[in-house]
């Protein structure tokens, strides 16, 4: 179809509003509209949706597009009738649709009604489906997301791999392929997987100049979270969790402390997950808390921030998910909380797939690693990664490392080492090997290679081997190295590298981020007895803690611990509801004991102008019991111990645990039914004496107070319970 710029321009304003293309939007059309297949990288927010809905409208037929998500879907279909008067113009058909949907749907198709007919990869494997639309007219196949179709990508699809065929069974017709994120390994297997290899390949630059990246240590992550969204009031976010528990807990630990969020996962019911999204969508809610499920196809411009409680398991997916922020060109803050212990969960996904899959998997998490712990411009790095060329002075300070730069070192004589064990073990070693061989460590493929031998081993051994990870990414982003992919990273020299190690040159290096060692000095840190930061008041509360132990005849333990004590002399709580937010302290024991010690804090802050902490205390849910309901309602029927654990499958030990979780969150239970079987009277009187006058009512404490075959651990642990429940809830 030919087609001139001006009428092309007037079809734009027609049906979209819009008096002009962005970037190669024009040309892909054309391209499209002339017969040809195409292959489209184009970032998010770059108008890919734009480079198939347009020719669409205008071609003869109906359009298929393949799209991996019922919610990208719906968002895309409602936006094309929001421009037409008739809705029978674009259709969803997928699983979601009732049999009476279905019939509606081929109906307006048959009728010639329908431009776009967005398809999920699952229902156009369905016979009937194929069958239906073997006679159709087919004006092009668009393929959203065409990532899903390659092993390598961040969010692979086994069905994708299907589509070639499908389109096959139903007739050819010109193919686009379209993604926001794809390295060089990605492109080629989409291109040879649906057999567009020839085609022409539309490539976007993937710079986001106006999103920032930050990556943080995890620590204190939730108080941080909450911290930076009520720095950000009034502005659209969404938090990234790993998992649909962690989703569930951080989106109620938000509402609790005043933000209005909602979580979003696959767990959730159809119509549940279409209401927190349209409420997003709509500004009824401020932040989404999701897993990956959220977000693909999202047509909401003015996200401000994307925060990553867990790194995500690959760059892609990275760079896929912080791209949902500023898609307008405004504010887009993207903020990562790094630990390695989420490296080691994500590299539990990986157990028991087959081979291949867990090298490519694993391949991507070190591609992740490298990432969050190197110290160069994070933009240079990401690009780099997608093979585009960045010079790091254009970045403008829109990253944390350029923003606060670690000093940089003449890193000439590293390069020159790392590049001359490359070559010295033939080319055959990854990354981690490598740095084994440079600092003279040894291993079974190290042995087999007899890497031992080589002059260079262990030549680095005055640096760490973090350091030396360090030289390497930089040389790669330098060019001098390079990784083979389907070797799963073993490292080769660019020719770059051959002349750099022939004619060297000065190059600034710096080292990377040891985040791993932050978190750890932090956990250190925080376990520190006595690390109250006001230790006048600490004193103060010890002392009046003692007195009204005294007073009520009860271990001071039992009304607060030290470690509540210690958190109060830093936080400084004046209500209720801030001192059932302190470490160990609950609602209850907050009520019960509570009035003494805030009368004395408050008069202290007012006595000694104390400045509170501005984002106070953290309130935090409280911890329950999976099972406390049953649990509760068993012992309020006088279940035995014994039945109520095989009910719920527990062991009597891990019973008792769960129901000292509910007791000491200040929830009452009364276990006498049960204790008055076993303990009699006179034991009863020895143990309450023993609590009572005991100064930590610990069960250890217990334990090293009496024999073994005077009590049992169960008795002395159910005793402990009722002591607890009667006396400080």
């Amino acid at each position: 179809m030919n087609i001139h710029t001006s009428s092309l321009t007037d079809e734009l304003q027609k049906y979209f509003g819009f008096n002009r293309f962005k970037s190669q939007q024009e040309t892909i059309i054309k391209n499209t509209l002339d017969g040809n297949d195409a292959f489209v990288i184009m970032p998010t927010g770059g108008g890919k949706s734009m480079c198939y809905q347009l020719p669409a409208l205008i071609s003869e037929g109906c359009a298929i597009v393949v799209s991996p998500l019922i919610a990208l879907m719906k968002n895309q279909v409602d936006a094309i009738r929001g421009f037409n008067k008739d809705d029978a113009i674009a259709h969803v058909l997928n699983s979601s649709l009732s049999k009476r949907e279905v019939t509606k749907v081929k109906e307006d198709v048959e009728k010639g009604k329908t431009k776009l007919l967005y398809v999920a990869p699952e229902s156009l494997t369905k016979d009937e489906y194929i069958i239906f639309l073997k006679d159709k007219k087919i004006s092009f196949y668009a393929i959203d997301e065409a990532h899903c179709i390659s092993e390598w990508g961040h969010d692979f699809r086994p069905e994708y791999r299907n589509l070639r065929k499908i389109i096959e069974n139903i007739g050819r017709a010109p193919i686009i392929a379209l993604t926001a994120t794809a390295t060089t390994k990605v492109r080629e297997d989409i291109q040879k997987n649906l057999g567009i290899i020839d085609s022409p390949v539309f490539f976007d630059s993937f710079n986001r100049d106006n999103l920032y990246y930050d990556i943080r240590p995890k620590i204190d992550v939730e108080k941080e979270i909450i911290k930076f969204i009520k720095q950000n009031e009034g502005k659209s976010g969404i938090v990234y969790c790993l998992s649909r528990k962690k989703v569930e807990e951080i989106a109620e630990t938000l509402q609790v402390n005043g933000i209005n969020a909602l979580p979003y996962h696959a767990g959730l019911e159809n119509k549940t997950r279409i209401k927190h999204q349209d409420a997003f969508l709509m500004e009824d809610a401020d932040v989404i808390v999701a897993t990956i499920a959220f977000g693909m196809g999202i047509d909401k411009p003015d996200i401000r921030y994307v925060i990553h409680h867990d790194i995500p398991k690959s760059l892609e997916s990275y760079y896929q998910e912080t791209g949902r922020a500023g898609r307008d060109g405004g504010e887009g803050n993207c903020v990562t909380f790094y630990s390695y212990q989420d490296i080691e969960k994500l590299e539990k996904f990986l157990q028991g797939k087959p081979v291949a899959e867990q090298e490519i998997g694993r391949q991507l998490i070190l591609e992740t690693i490298s990432f969050a712990e190197t110290s160069m411009c994070r933009r240079k790095y990401i690009l780099h990664y997608f093979g585009e060329k960045f010079d790091d002075v254009n970045c403008n300070e829109m990253c944390d490392n350029c923003r606060h730069p670690k000093p940089k070192f003449n890193g000439e004589e590293y390069i020159i080492q790392l590049l001359d064990s490359v070559k010295s073990v033939n080319e055959r070693l990854k990354a981690k090997e490598v740095v084994k061989v440079i600092v003279g460590e040894s291993n079974a493929l190290i042995k087999q290679h007899k890497s031992e031998f080589l002059d260079i081993y262990g030549k680095g051994k005055d640096k760490t081997k973090g350091f030396w990870h360090a030289v390497i990414r930089q040389s790669l982003v330098n060019d001098f190295i390079r990784k083979e992919i389907e070797s799963y990273g073993i490292l080769k020299l660019t020719e770059k590298g051959k002349e750099y190690t022939q004619k060297p040159y000065e190059i600034l290096l710096t080292e990377d981020h040891d985040y791993d060692a932050i978190n750890a000095q932090n956990a250190a840190t925080s376990n520190q007895k006595g690390a109250a930061a006001d230790t006048i008041l600490f004193a103060n509360l010890k002392d009046l803690r003692k007195k009204y132990a005294k007073q009520k005849g009860l271990p001071p333990n039992i009304i607060f611990s030290e470690a509540s004590l210690i958190d109060m002399a830093n936080q400084y709580p004046i209500t209720t509801d801030e001192l059932a937010q302190i470490h160990g302290v609950g609602q209850g024991k907050a009520k019960k004991f509570g009035e003494l010690f805030l009368k004395y804090i408050k008069q202290y802050v007012e006595d000694n102008d104390v400045i509170r902490p501005e984002e106070m205390v953290v309130k935090t849910v409280a911890k329950q019991s999976s099972n406390k309901v049953y649990i509760i309602q068993s012992i309020d029927r006088k279940l035995s111990i014994e039945d109520i654990s095989s009910a719920k499958g527990l062991t009597v030990d891990e019973l008792i645990t769960e129901i000292e979780t509910i007791v000491e969150s200040g929830t009452k239970i009364n276990l006498n039914y049960y204790l008055d079987d076993i303990i009699d009277e006179y034991q009863e009187e020895e143990l309450s004496d023993f609590f009572k006058n005991s100064e930590s009512a610990t069960f250890e404490e217990a334990r090293s107070e009496f024999e073994e075959d005077e009590y049992t651990d169960e008795e002395l642990r159910l005793y402990r319970i009722k002591f607890i429940s009667d006396v400080a809830n």
